[in-house]
């Protein structure tokens, strides 16, 4: 398979380095080789080490979710989930209609009864 590889270097540049650091770590394993090495450039260019990429990865892991070969991700954003809770799903309609498990990340995890008080 082939990637767009100046398609993913814009990413990469635009990226925060929280994201780039999830996709090099947890996300890693499916992702292109050549992906990888774009956003290990992109993390070496903004003056991460190695260390603190090893150190990342093993905060990450530690509190993430796995679903088989590759972490969950929250269903709000791109972030890998920590927890799994229900929620309730309302479809396209604004009244709450079937529960639901929900991935959430940290922040999310933090503020999913606001998510649902809207």
């Amino acid at each position: 398979m082939s990637i767009d590889t100046e398609r993913v270097r814009q990413n990469a540049q635009k990226a925060i380095t929280e994201e780039l650091l999830d996709r090099l770590t947890v996300f890693r394993a499916g992702m292109e080789p050549e992906a990888i090495d774009i956003i290990e450039a992109e993390l070496t260019r903004r003056g991460v080490t190695q260390e603190k990429i090893d150190e990342y990865d093993r905060l990450r892991r530690a509190k993430g979710l796995v679903g088989g070969d590759v972490p969950r991700k929250c269903n709000f954003c791109d972030r890998p989930a920590v927890i799994r809770a229900w929620g309730l799903s309302h479809g396209r309609s604004l009244m709450p209609i079937w529960p639901w498990r929900f991935n959430y990340c940290e922040e999310h995890h933090q503020s999913r009864w606001q998510l649902f008080a809207r």
